[in-house]
Protein backbone atom coordinates (compact mmCIF):
# COMPACT_ATOMS: atom_id res chain seq x y z
CA UNK A 1 0.00 0.00 0.00
CA UNK A 2 0.80 3.86 -0.63
CA UNK A 3 2.49 5.51 2.07
CA UNK A 4 -0.03 8.56 2.62
CA UNK A 5 -3.79 7.79 2.00
CA UNK A 6 -5.29 8.78 -1.86
CA UNK A 7 -7.23 11.05 -0.34
CA UNK A 8 -4.61 12.58 0.74
CA UNK A 9 -2.36 12.62 -2.20
CA UNK A 10 -5.18 13.35 -4.57
CA UNK A 11 -6.55 16.60 -2.33
CA UNK A 12 -4.47 18.99 -4.16
CA UNK A 13 -5.41 17.40 -8.03
CA UNK A 14 -7.89 18.96 -10.37
CA UNK A 15 -11.03 17.80 -9.68
CA UNK A 16 -11.32 15.84 -12.84
CA UNK A 17 -8.59 14.05 -12.22
CA UNK A 18 -9.16 13.37 -8.48
CA UNK A 19 -13.15 12.33 -9.28
CA UNK A 20 -11.61 10.16 -11.62
CA UNK A 21 -8.83 8.62 -8.91
CA UNK A 22 -11.58 7.92 -6.26
CA UNK A 23 -13.57 5.83 -9.03
CA UNK A 24 -10.89 3.21 -9.00
CA UNK A 25 -10.42 3.36 -5.18
CA UNK A 26 -13.77 3.07 -4.40
CA UNK A 27 -13.70 -0.36 -6.48
CA UNK A 28 -10.48 -1.52 -5.62
CA UNK A 29 -8.96 0.43 -2.76
CA UNK A 30 -5.88 1.92 -1.92
CA UNK A 31 -3.45 1.69 -4.61
CA UNK A 32 0.25 -0.07 -3.92
CA UNK A 33 2.20 2.51 -5.28
CA UNK A 34 1.83 6.65 -5.21
CA UNK A 35 3.89 9.78 -6.13
CA UNK A 36 2.15 13.00 -5.70
CA UNK A 37 0.92 12.97 -9.41
CA UNK A 38 0.26 9.16 -9.91
CA UNK A 39 -1.66 6.74 -8.29
CA UNK A 40 -0.83 2.99 -8.83
CA UNK A 41 -3.07 -0.45 -8.29
CA UNK A 42 -1.24 -3.81 -9.31
CA UNK A 43 -3.35 -6.60 -10.55
CA UNK A 44 -6.79 -5.21 -9.70
CA UNK A 45 -9.67 -7.22 -11.34
CA UNK A 46 -8.74 -8.06 -14.94
CA UNK A 47 -5.81 -5.79 -15.60
CA UNK A 48 -2.18 -6.00 -15.08
CA UNK A 49 -2.79 -2.34 -13.81
CA UNK A 50 -3.90 0.94 -13.42
CA UNK A 51 -2.70 4.01 -12.89
CA UNK A 52 -4.77 7.34 -11.90
CA UNK A 53 -2.69 10.61 -12.74
CA UNK A 54 -3.50 14.53 -11.48
CA UNK A 55 -2.35 15.47 -15.19
CA UNK A 56 -5.49 14.77 -17.14
CA UNK A 57 -5.60 15.49 -21.00
CA UNK A 58 -8.77 17.02 -23.13
CA UNK A 59 -10.23 14.11 -25.48
CA UNK A 60 -12.63 15.19 -28.06
CA UNK A 61 -13.62 11.95 -29.35
CA UNK A 62 -16.58 10.66 -29.84
CA UNK A 63 -17.55 13.90 -27.33
CA UNK A 64 -15.51 15.73 -24.99
CA UNK A 65 -13.81 14.37 -22.14
CA UNK A 66 -10.66 14.12 -19.52
CA UNK A 67 -8.43 11.50 -19.90
CA UNK A 68 -6.31 10.99 -16.25
CA UNK A 69 -7.27 6.82 -15.22
CA UNK A 70 -4.79 4.10 -17.58
CA UNK A 71 -5.72 0.47 -17.39
CA UNK A 72 -3.26 -1.91 -19.29
CA UNK A 73 -3.31 -5.27 -20.38
CA UNK A 74 -0.82 -7.81 -21.59
CA UNK A 75 -1.75 -7.91 -25.30
CA UNK A 76 0.53 -8.73 -28.40
CA UNK A 77 -0.75 -6.20 -31.30
CA UNK A 78 0.86 -7.61 -34.03
CA UNK A 79 2.75 -4.66 -35.71
CA UNK A 80 0.97 -3.98 -39.02
CA UNK A 81 -2.42 -3.37 -36.87
CA UNK A 82 -0.43 -0.56 -34.51
CA UNK A 83 -1.16 2.35 -37.06
CA UNK A 84 -4.81 1.02 -37.69
CA UNK A 85 -5.52 1.37 -33.72
CA UNK A 86 -4.03 4.70 -33.55
CA UNK A 87 -6.41 6.33 -36.49
CA UNK A 88 -9.32 4.43 -33.87
CA UNK A 89 -8.72 6.15 -30.72
CA UNK A 90 -5.73 7.60 -29.91
CA UNK A 91 -6.16 7.11 -25.98
CA UNK A 92 -5.20 3.55 -26.94
CA UNK A 93 -1.66 2.95 -26.58
CA UNK A 94 0.55 0.02 -27.54
CA UNK A 95 3.66 -0.87 -25.78
CA UNK A 96 5.12 -3.63 -28.67
CA UNK A 97 8.18 -4.29 -26.43
CA UNK A 98 6.16 -4.93 -23.39
CA UNK A 99 3.48 -6.88 -25.17
CA UNK A 100 1.12 -4.04 -23.21
CA UNK A 101 -1.92 -2.37 -24.70
CA UNK A 102 -4.13 0.37 -22.25
CA UNK A 103 -6.88 2.63 -22.62
CA UNK A 104 -6.73 6.35 -20.46
CA UNK A 105 -9.95 7.59 -20.77
CA UNK A 106 -11.99 9.35 -17.86
CA UNK A 107 -13.33 6.02 -16.10
CA UNK A 108 -12.89 2.46 -16.29
CA UNK A 109 -15.84 1.78 -18.29
CA UNK A 110 -14.70 3.71 -21.22
CA UNK A 111 -11.49 1.88 -20.92
CA UNK A 112 -13.24 -1.30 -21.19
CA UNK A 113 -15.10 0.20 -24.65
CA UNK A 114 -12.22 1.51 -25.78
CA UNK A 115 -9.89 -2.06 -25.53
CA UNK A 116 -12.61 -4.39 -26.53
CA UNK A 117 -12.95 -1.99 -29.45
CA UNK A 118 -9.33 -2.58 -29.88
CA UNK A 119 -9.34 -6.07 -29.79
CA UNK A 120 -12.45 -6.01 -32.50
CA UNK A 121 -9.72 -4.00 -34.53
CA UNK A 122 -7.08 -6.16 -33.99
CA UNK A 123 -9.08 -9.25 -35.04
CA UNK A 124 -10.89 -7.32 -37.78
CA UNK A 125 -14.05 -8.25 -36.53
CA UNK A 126 -13.90 -4.69 -36.72
CA UNK A 127 -12.93 -1.89 -39.16
CA UNK A 128 -11.66 1.23 -37.52
CA UNK A 129 -14.70 3.26 -39.21
CA UNK A 130 -17.06 0.54 -37.79
CA UNK A 131 -15.57 0.85 -34.40
CA UNK A 132 -15.45 4.26 -33.96
CA UNK A 133 -19.44 4.58 -35.10
CA UNK A 134 -20.00 1.72 -32.27
CA UNK A 135 -17.59 3.81 -29.70
CA UNK A 136 -20.08 7.11 -30.78
CA UNK A 137 -23.16 4.55 -30.10
CA UNK A 138 -22.29 3.03 -26.86
CA UNK A 139 -20.94 6.09 -25.39
CA UNK A 140 -24.53 7.91 -26.05
CA UNK A 141 -26.36 4.75 -25.29
CA UNK A 142 -24.74 4.95 -21.43
CA UNK A 143 -26.25 8.38 -21.48
CA UNK A 144 -29.74 7.38 -22.36
CA UNK A 145 -29.52 4.38 -20.05
CA UNK A 146 -29.32 1.81 -22.70
CA UNK A 147 -27.39 -1.68 -22.41
CA UNK A 148 -23.96 -1.03 -23.51
CA UNK A 149 -21.82 -4.59 -23.71
CA UNK A 150 -18.68 -2.99 -24.70
CA UNK A 151 -18.45 -1.04 -21.36
CA UNK A 152 -19.37 -3.49 -18.85
CA UNK A 153 -16.10 -6.00 -18.69
CA UNK A 154 -13.74 -7.06 -20.77
CA UNK A 155 -14.94 -9.43 -23.67
CA UNK A 156 -11.72 -11.08 -24.81
CA UNK A 157 -9.02 -12.52 -22.30
CA UNK A 158 -5.76 -11.15 -21.90
CA UNK A 159 -2.19 -13.23 -22.30
CA UNK A 160 0.54 -13.27 -20.33
CA UNK A 161 3.85 -13.82 -22.41
CA UNK A 162 2.93 -11.37 -24.58
CA UNK A 163 6.73 -8.91 -25.09
CA UNK A 164 7.80 -8.85 -28.52
CA UNK A 165 11.49 -7.92 -28.14
CA UNK A 166 12.06 -7.87 -31.84
CA UNK A 167 14.44 -9.06 -34.26
CA UNK A 168 18.18 -8.10 -34.50
CA UNK A 169 19.41 -6.90 -37.05
CA UNK A 170 23.14 -5.92 -36.27
CA UNK A 171 25.33 -8.92 -35.83
CA UNK A 172 28.35 -8.79 -32.80
CA UNK A 173 30.65 -8.21 -35.70
CA UNK A 174 28.79 -5.85 -37.33
CA UNK A 175 28.78 -3.60 -33.83
CA UNK A 176 32.60 -4.36 -33.31
CA UNK A 177 33.16 -2.72 -36.64
CA UNK A 178 31.34 0.29 -36.13
CA UNK A 179 33.49 0.54 -33.41
CA UNK A 180 36.51 0.23 -34.91
CA UNK A 181 35.32 2.73 -37.61
CA UNK A 182 34.41 5.39 -34.60
CA UNK A 183 37.94 4.75 -33.02
CA UNK A 184 39.82 5.63 -36.24
CA UNK A 185 37.59 8.42 -37.34
CA UNK A 186 38.50 9.93 -33.49
CA UNK A 187 42.31 8.80 -34.43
Amino acid sequence: MAQRPAAEITSDWPEESREAAQLVVDKYGEPQEATDSYLIWHAPGPWKRMVASKDFDEHLFPAPHNDSVQSVLDYRVPPEKVSDLARFDGSVVVDRTQGEVSARCHDEEANNLALNLMHDVVTAAKSVEEARAYYAKEFADYRRGEPTPYMEKLRFTAVSDAADPDERILSDEDLAEAQREGERKKG
